[in-house]
Order: C-alpha cells, then structure tokens, then sequence
C-alpha cells in the first residue's frame, strides 16, 4: 500500500498528453469552435438576422472544419469512438436545422467516461453548453481532459465510498467556455431535446481546484500569520499532492449528496429554498468528507490528513471571500464553519495573527458535522417552513443575520399564507454579511482571486513564487 499511496497522480497515465492537443486538428478545432461562439445566442441557436451573424454558409464552413477536425482526432482516442461517431452526427443536424436550439442528446448518451476510469485516459469533448461559474450561455465548447483514478482512489471507491458516476479529472487543453472560474464538467450543462432519464458521468477538475486553492491559500496564510506546520507547507507546494487529495475530496462530497439522513432531495432540483439551505448541504458534504479524511488518516492514508487541511483552509480561507455576495450558498459555508471554529476556541485572530489548535481542529469540526446531520435528522418529522426557520437558527446562533433581515425577526415578520417558495422572495440577498474579518480579508486577496480565473496546473505556482502575494506579504494589520 505504501508503493501505492506515494504515487503522484499529477500527470498519471502513458506518456501520451500531447497525443491529442499535439496534433495539427485540434488548434484547428479550437479555431473553428472559437469561430463559432460568439455568433450564438444564449440559448446557442445562431440568428442570422441579428447583428453582425454570419451568412449561413459561413457558418456551415466553419461547423464541417469542427466536424473534420473530430474525425481526425477521433482514432486516437479509440475508446471514445461511438461517441465522436454520434457527435459529427449531432453536428451535422444541428447545421441541417439551420442553427436552431441545439440538441445534442445522442451524443451525451454515448459519451460514458465512467465506464472505464483508467487512469491518465484521455477524453475529446464538444458539446453546446454552459459552464458553472464560468459562461452562462450554451455555446459550442472543445475541451481535451484526462482521467484521474490511481489504484488507491480506485480501491476506496470500490471498498468504502462506492460511486459509479464519478470522475475525477485534469485538462490538458479547452476552448473560453473553460478559460473561467468553472471547475466542473456536468451532462446537465449540455443543451439537448429532453433531459435522459438518469445522467451517467460527472466529472469535476482536481487540477484547477488544487491549482486556485494553491494560489489563494499561500496567499492568505501569508496575509494572516498562520504558522504552517511543515506538512502543510509541503502540501501547498505540491501540485500533484493537492489534486490527489481534492480528487478524494470531490469523489466524498459527491456522494454524500445522497447518503445519510435526508429530509429532502439532496440535489434539490426543481425546488426553491433559501439559499442557506443550499449552503447547509454543500457544508454537511464537505465536513463529511473531512471525517472521513481523519478515519482514512488513522488507517495510513496520507491523503486523509490533505484532504482535511483542504477543506478547512478552501472553506475558511477562499469560500467566503470569493464571488458575488448576492446568494452565496459557498461562501456562507465558509463563513459558519469559520465562525464555528472560532467561537470553540479553535482559531482565534490575535495581535493580526491567526493562530490555529491544529489538534482540536478535527474534534470541533465534526462536531459541527454532527450539529448539521442532527438539523437534517430531525427535519424528516418537519413541515418544509418549520425545517427552513430551524436551519436558520442553527446558521444565526453563530453568524449574525442582516439587521434588515425580516426571516430574522421570527414567523411573526412573514405572511405566512404564503406558500413557502412565496417566503424565499424575503431573503435578503445577503443575509449572513461578512464579518470585518472577512471585509478585510476580502480585500487583501482579491487580486490573487481575480488570478486564478482559467488556472490549471501548469500555472499554479503559489503566489509568493511569482511576485502576486507581495503587497499581502507586506501588511497584515487590515485583515
């Protein structure tokens, strides 16, 4: 196990990465894909009586160079035949269409990436579709990527944390769509008729994750004072162990969507909840992640004792304070389980240093794994509304609600003859603002944030190696 468990899984695999972006077809891909985008609409039909839109045969010359160039590149992904098969013919209809809504539904039918996760597999993907957190229109996208499923990840999902549909994943070239804050490659994103009746992948990009987590944290640690123990040093210089541990993270996270007790549908589709209730959910993966990570760690996995020195920094360091405050379910997460911390006396912010009982840190993090599982238990025997205010109590007995909260004054603030999805519209949009604290740090790292927009491994050098964290470096006394 040892042998295994050393292994760096940052560009795992054969020796074969310039196989695909390598070849003449794909910059040719690129371009045409490039071509494409910006003569689509938000729903990624193509008007050709708008503004500045190609004639029609332009348009159709530039889709033949797309539909050619996968032809090209199809034989050197041999698994992926079927696939690229189904998608120049999803291509071609679409051009036959005239450019309408796109529907690409058989071509994501026969694209099955988690049939087989070998490790260091390479996938050639173009789909019309939005990126979370990154471009909210379905345009055309390329996006070349590799597998990540060492033999130990791939034995734990066997034996401990079954989950058939996850895939773990690194880029190794993209077309704008990626070059963003996305970090996920989902089916729901693709632009098709209908929606299957179960989707059967989903991947999330272990190395922009490692990369920005890399990139902020070296930042804010140097900004706070943190005093690092070695291990944690090491972790944050290391590029191939961070995505071993956020590839183990991710794979955790993902399947807890669906595992304990779950008073309603852990994905929430189709529902509208106060966003807390979100926040809630994606905390309760992340600290379950976490306890697995110490039990994984007292059974000699060193990527256990990573994956929790990820989730808290990732959590307390970079959710909080990256994105828009208008319902920022993430960044709530962040902000309780810091709050929770340091109202236990885990971390305290003294003399404009953070100082952190890394000893404690585990015990009073599950304990507020465990606080949130018991919110979830009892909300089975809950109506929906009584559910939602007793979730908003556990988040304001350790943050500080608006002052112009009406869901904070209590059920008396409400019409409460209103349908509960009728009361989200009294959520403020920022209904748990950030502490000084986080006002301060805020500001400290917002240009090291703003820097990790399209980050990959090949440039996810900590800060300091590159003159951004300077001015953080310099003063601390803000934060």
């Amino acid at each position: 196990m040892t042998e295994i468990l050393a292994q760096d899984t940052s560009r795992s695999g054969p020796n074969d990465g310039d196989r695909v972006i390598g070849h003449p077809a794909w910059p040719r891909l690129k371009s045409a894909v490039e071509e494409i985008r910006p003569w689509q609409s938000a729903d990624g039909s193509i008007d050709f009586d708008a503004e500045g839109a190609p004639a029609r045969a332009v348009a159709e010359a530039a889709l033949d160079r797309v539909t050619e160039a996968v032809e090209q590149l199809s034989p050197l992904l041999p698994h992926d035949a079927a696939y690229h098969a189904a998608l120049v013919a999803d291509l071609r209809q679409w051009a036959d269409s005239g450019f309408a809504v796109p529907d690409f539904l058989d071509s994501l039918l026969a694209f099955r990436p988690s049939a087989d996760r070998t490790d260091g597999r390479q996938h050639l993907a173009v789909f019309p579709m939005y990126t979370q957190n990154g471009n909210p229109d379905r345009n055309l996208e390329a996006v070349v990527l590799r597998m990540v499923w060492p033999e130990w990840l791939a034995e734990l999902e066997r034996t401990r944390y079954d989950n058939p549909l996850f895939c773990g994943i690194t880029f190794e070239d993209f077309t704008p769509g990626y070059d963003t804050n996305s970090a996920v490659f989902f089916p729901e994103t693709i632009a098709v008729r209908e929606a299957p009746e179960r989707f059967t992948w989903g991947g999330i990009f272990c190395d922009r994750e490692a990369a920005r987590f890399r990139r902020v944290i070296d930042a804010a640690v140097t900004t706070l004072g943190v005093d690092l123990p070695e291990d944690i040093r090491a972790l944050v210089a290391d590029q191939g162990r961070c995505q071993q541990a956020f590839v183990l993270w991710d794979m955790v996270h993902d399947r807890t969507h669906s595992h304990g007790d779950l008073p309603f549908d852990p994905f929430m589709i189709k529902q509208r909840q106060p966003f807390w209730m979100y926040g809630l959910e994606e905390l309760r993966c992340d600290l379950t992640a976490f306890r697995e990570a110490v039990r994984l760690e007292a059974d000699g996995f060193p990527q256990g004792r990573d994956v929790q020195y990820a989730v808290l920094f990732d959590r307390m360091f970079r959710f909080p304070v990256t994105g828009a405050r208008e319902r920022n379910y993430d960044g709530l997460g962040g902000q309780l389980l810091f709050a929770y911390l340091h109202q236990h006396d885990v971390v305290r912010w003294t003399d404009n240093t953070l100082r952190i009982d890394w000893e404690r840190a585990p015990q009073v993090t599950n304990q507020l794994c465990a606080e949130i599982e018991e919110l979830y238990r009892a909300g089975i025997d809950r109506p929906k509304l009584v559910h939602w205010f007793a979730a908003y109590e556990l988040v304001s007995t350790y943050l500080a609600p608006h002052p112009g909260s009406r869901w904070a004054k209590g059920p008396d603030a409400l019409d409460l003859s209103q349908p509960p999805r009728k009361l989200v519209d009294d959520v403020l949009p920022d209904e748990f603002p950030l502490s000084m604290f986080y006002e301060a740090l805020a500001k400290k790292l917002k240009h090291v944030i703003a820097q990790t927009k399209g980050i990959t491994a090949d440039s996810a050098g900590p800060t300091g190696s590159e003159g951004s964290a300077g001015s953080a470096a310099t003063d601390r006394t803000a934060a």
